[in-house]
């Protein structure tokens, strides 16, 4: 997809306004998979709004009246991600066809890393779910925090990270998704495009408020955060993610403009 069509397929609405317009692969399907970002106990923007989140839901429920729809994501450091989904509100706002998952409970495959220019990885291990499923979205707030100095910008496509096994890519420390972050995570991030990413038919950027840390740290409770009122969402998660920068006002990550020169945006 070229960049003026990834452009044109950009929606963006005031948050308090919101109607979720999902992918054309959502309509209709069995199967839909939702990787949130809930997994720090911090409100948003750590994490995304409960009303965002269920103004996606509304929008998927309309699109697939019957389907079942999978709500996922990982657990951080000693925290409980069943825990998290509970004090967020999320279990409130379910119906009888939706679910909330561990992603480390699920079934795990190795996914072939498709980039023309692998930078680490020539395949990783995630959930089976991401491919088998009828359409899978990505809905996450917009962060900036700064690592041994240099931004990291974690959008839809960073979201990504809590769907990889710890067991599998903790390194030396326990509870940890360290492999990912060697030798940073602006590195890492085009392989988890090219080899799970692309799988994802939409994602969705709650720009409610931005969350702007002077630290490492992508969880603080307040004190770091101005706020947008914006949503932006679409069906290329790495043209939502550009997108999202550009409303928020920041840089457009190096990872992100590497990741649309494989592709031949």
């Amino acid at each position: 997809m070229g960049k003026l069509a990834d452009l044109a397929s950009i929606k963006t609405a005031n948050s308090d306004s919101f109607v979720y317009t999902p992918p054309d692969a959502a309509f209709n399907a069995p199967r839909i998979l939702v990787k949130v970002s809930m997994a720090y106990e911090a409100p948003h923007p750590a994490t995304v709004s409960l009303p965002v989140l269920a103004a996606v839901l509304r929008g998927l429920r309309r699109a697939s009246p019957v389907g079942r729809i999978l709500i996922v994501d990982g657990s951080i450091g000693e925290g409980d991600i069943h825990e998290r989904f509970e004090q967020h509100g999320l279990t409130d706002i379910l119906d009888r066809e939706m679910r909330l998952s561990d992603s480390e409970e699920l079934v795990l495959t190795r996914y072939l890393n498709t980039s023309p220019q692998p930078a680490k990885y020539d395949d990783l291990l995630a959930p089976a779910y991401i491919q088998e499923f009828d359409c899978a979205i990505s809905v996450a707030p917009l962060k900036r925090t700064l690592v041994d100095g240099q931004p990291l910008i974690s959008g839809s496509t960073k979201n990504l990270y809590e769907l990889f096994p710890r067991h599998h890519y903790h390194g030396s420390i326990p509870n940890s998704r360290a492999k990912l972050y060697n030798p940073d995570a602006n590195t890492v991030l085009p392989d988890v495009y090219f080899s799970v990413g692309w799988h994802f038919a939409g994602a969705v950027i709650d720009l409610t408020d931005f969350y702007d840390s002077p630290d490492d740290k992508p969880d603080h409770a307040e004190g770091v955060s101005r706020h947008v009122g914006k949503v932006v969402w679409g069906d290329d998660m790495v043209a939502v993610d550009d997108a999202a920068c550009r409303t928020a006002g920041i840089d457009v990550p190096d990872y992100l403009t590497h990741i649309q020169k494989l592709r031949g945006d």
